[in-house]
């Protein structure tokens, strides 16, 4: 499960670009329950909230040719560390360490792979406010095609220990991660490998996405075709997990809804 104590290599952050922030404020805001704080004059980035709560960021899509996505920061100690360690295992740098006033020093990345991911180190800002509850991050997750090169490539950037376990149908091995040397209680994502032309939503790259709470999965995938958004699959019951769906947003930015299964 994800918590928001943040030990280093947890996921504590994540924010959304697209070319639509007003369309995007609106979606979400169907789909999940959000409301959206503008940050400065131009109208252009801000926060979500969930019941006060700070749960995402949200910004406009600058980057010419990139894709509206979410990115996925994990929590570091040294962001200039991280980053000698992310090319010497093969990955490139995006975006060099760079401080965000007070707020804290963040970084974003390639994997060898092209999966996007980012790095923060916390300063007066430790990340998000709410995760595990309904309307907030309570996975993270990435397809690639090479679940073992993933392994090794994130195991020495952060740690990450990995178990893996096959999924019904013949679906499969997904690897599930915990933070190094935490219990697997803790584990707070998982990766999973596709063919190369199962990930055409990235032009055959791989990609991470967020993995948000709801109360009900059918309802919120109805918001998110009411509101202009689609599904890729679901929703579906995962027997142990819950019941899934995984969703594009209006500007094709994906990511899944779920209703975790009752813990008894």
């Amino acid at each position: 499960m994800i918590t928001n104590d943040f030990v280093p290599g947890s996921p504590c952050w994540l924010d959304l670009g697209t070319p639509d922030v007003a369309g995007a404020a609106a979606f979400y805001g169907a789909v999940l329950g959000w409301e959206y704080e503008s940050m400065g004059e131009d109208g252009e980035g801000g926060m979500f909230r969930k019941d006060g709560k700070i749960v995402a960021g949200l910004g406009k899509l600058t980057e010419q040719g990139a894709r509206s996505a979410w990115m996925i920061y994990y929590c570091v100690t040294d962001a200039d560390a991280t980053t000698q360690t992310v090319r010497r295992s093969g990955g490139t740098v995006r975006v060099a360490p760079m401080d965000l006033d007070e707020w804290g020093r963040m970084a974003q990345y390639n994997d060898p792979a092209g999966g996007q991911f980012a790095v923060w180190q916390p300063g007066t800002n430790k990340g998000v406010e709410l995760v595990d509850q309904p309307g907030s991050l309570s996975w993270t997750e990435l397809y690639t095609s090479d679940a073992a090169a993933a392994k090794e490539f994130y195991g020495g950037v952060f740690g990450w220990q990995f178990g893996d376990m096959e999924l019904p149908g013949g679906g499969g091995t997904y690897s599930l991660i915990t933070p190094a040397g935490l219990p697997e209680e803790r584990m707070h994502g998982g990766l999973m490998q596709l063919r190369e032309q199962d990930l055409a939503l990235a032009n055959g790259r791989a990609y991470w996405h967020p993995v948000f709470a709801v109360a009900d999965c059918d309802a919120a995938v109805a918001a998110v075709t009411e509101n202009g958004g689609s599904v890729q699959m679901g929703p579906e019951d995962a027997e142990g997990v819950g019941r899934l769906a995984v969703c594009l947003d209006p500007s094709n930015a994906d990511f899944v809804v779920l209703t975790p299964a009752a813990q008894g």
